[in-house]
């Protein structure tokens, strides 16, 4: 009898859960933020800041690239002349530089994410910024990503992109 009483409030109170989530309305909207991205003010300026600091790098690197190879030339040159001991310092030379080299590229790479993620940080904090602010006004409970490939179906989903270029003054 009492498991009876248990099994009746039980199903009872899931029959109650269930109209009640189900009438709860769930909006859905999706926005390409790949696109938004792209029209988003002052991107090109914080693109053309991370070509010249690119740039800036690629030009370091050369020198360096060039001194290895003008370095490298004059031993290859000049080792039948040097002692043994000279050869040895200079491929020592030679073998620092290729290390400084390669530890250049790799400190270069992990110095060229961080200035773009610097750069672009603004610019994407706004675009969320907007994007919850489209939502929140307009009654959306999710927003997909459909620039990541997230977005699988969208039946009942509206794209907001428009709705976030208007709020962020795009054209």
């Amino acid at each position: 009898m009492k498991n009876l009483f248990k099994v009746s409030v039980f199903l009872i109170l899931a029959c109650i859960s269930t109209s009640v989530f189900s009438q709860a309305k769930i909006k859905l909207g999706h926005v390409d933020s790949n696109e938004l991205l792209k029209m988003m003010p002052g991107r090109d300026s914080a693109m053309q800041k991370m070509q010249d600091y690119q740039k800036s790098l690629e030009n370091q690197l050369k020198a360096m690239q060039n001194e290895l190879e003008t370095k490298y030339t004059d031993f290859t040159a000049n080792q039948a002349t040097m002692s043994e001991l000279i050869k040895q310092t200079k491929q020592k030379e030679l073998q620092d530089l290729n290390g400084r080299i390669e530890a250049f590229q790799t400190s270069a790479q992990q110095d060229l994410q961080n200035k773009e993620q610097e750069v672009l940080k603004p610019i994407v904090d706004k675009a969320k910024k907007a994007i919850e602010d489209v939502a929140k006004e307009n009654g959306y409970t999710y927003i997909f990503d459909a620039g990541v490939g997230v977005l699988l179906y969208n039946d009942g989903s509206e794209n907001i992109l428009p709705l976030v270029k208007k709020k962020i003054g795009i054209k």
